[in-house]
C-alpha cells in the first residue's frame, strides 16, 4: 500500500517535469532553429514584397504605405520592399502632382525611401502619357520604362507580389 501511495503522489510530480520536458523541446523547434540563423550587417533580406500602387485615392495609398510600414515594423532588415506605382498613382512621385496627394503621405513615402530602404518605381509609360520626365519625379523614385514589366521581373526574382 504503501509504494502504491508513493506512486500516487509522484504522478502529478512526474507530470510536471514531462510538461517542462515538453515545453523545453517545443521551445528548441522552429524558433529556436529561426534564432540560430543569425543574421548580419550586409547580410540580403530573406523576405522580398512587392507593392502594386495604381491609384491616387489618399485612402488607398494610405492603406498601401501603412501596411509597407506593418512590414518593416514587423522584418526590420529582413525584408526588401518595393512599390511600383503606375497609372494615376504615379501622382504621389510626382514633384509637382497634378491630382491632389496629401503632402503627409507625399512624405511617407520619402521616410519609407531614405530611413528604410524601400524602392520606389516609377513607371516610364505613364510618366510619358502625362508628359513627364525624370526632372519631374522626387529625388527617390527609380524610373523602369514599363512598371509592369518592373513588377513581372521582381517577381521572377523572388519577390511576393501584393496589390490593392
Amino acid at each position: 500500500m504503501n509504494l502504491r501511495r508513493r506512486l500516487l503522489t509522484a504522478l502529478p510530480l512526474l507530470g510536471s517535469s514531462a510538461a517542462a520536458v515538453a515545453a523545453t523541446t517545443a521551445s528548441s523547434g522552429p524558433k529556436a532553429a529561426a534564432a540560430k540563423a543569425e543574421r548580419f550587417p550586409g547580410d540580403p533580406p530573406e523576405h522580398k514584397l512587392l507593392y502594386q500602387l495604381n491609384h491616387a485615392d489618399a485612402d488607398y495609398i494610405e492603406h498601401i504605405l501603412n501596411s509597407v510600414g506593418a512590414m518593416i515594423g514587423k522584418y526590420a532588415d529582413n525584408i526588401s520592399l518595393v512599390v511600383v506605382v503606375f497609372g494615376p498613382g504615379i501622382h504621389l512621385l510626382a514633384k509637382a502632382p497634378k491630382r491632389p496627394i496629401p503632402a503627409a503621405l507625399r512624405e511617407r513615402a520619402r521616410s519609407q525611401a531614405r530611413d528604410y530602404g524601400v524602392k520606389f518605381i516609377a513607371c516610364g509609360n505613364t510618366m510619358k502619357t502625362v508628359g513627364w520626365t525624370d526632372k519631374d519625379m522626387v529625388d527617390f523614385a527609380r524610373i523602369e520604362e514599363v512598371g509592369a514589366a518592373a513588377m513581372m521581373e521582381l517577381q521572377e526574382q523572388g519577390y511576393a507580389y501584393i496589390a490593392w
